[in-house]
């Protein structure tokens, strides 16, 4: 495991519900295929980028949000959605980041996002 796998596991575990953390977690160390881009997630994203200084994580969650929209990355969307909500972010700071990447990335993207964000948002009670 790389130095920064536990960092970035210590990350997860904060930003994330415990159902989506353990499934991470059980994947380090698997030899499962593809497993090695879980850990270099972990390392990387989690232990490296989330842990630098100069941007809180509510401020990384938006500018995240902006970037998935944009490259229509589903699952990371729904993750991310709910990774900005336990960082601080609100329902209209959300709501504020798909009207400006519908803006650079696409009316279709931004449109996609947010059915996703939408559900996420209503199955963690945000929506009614």
């Amino acid at each position: 495991m790389e130095e920064t796998t536990e960092p970035g596991l210590k990350v997860v575990a904060e930003m994330l519900d415990e159902e989506t953390a353990a499934r991470l977690r059980s994947s380090v160390g698997s030899n499962a295929f593809g497993a090695k881009l879980g850990e270099l997630s972990l390392d990387v994203a989690f232990g490296k980028i989330w842990t630098r200084p100069g941007l809180s994580r509510r401020e990384r969650s938006l500018v995240t949000l902006g970037i998935l929209i944009a490259s229509r990355s589903a699952e990371e969307l729904k993750i991310h959605t709910q990774i900005a909500l336990r960082n601080g972010c609100t329902v209209q700071e959300l709501e504020e980041v798909l009207y400006q990447s519908s803006v650079y990335a696409g009316f279709p993207a931004a449109a996609s996002a947010m059915g996703i964000m939408g559900a996420t948002l209503r199955e963690k009670g945000q929506l009614d």
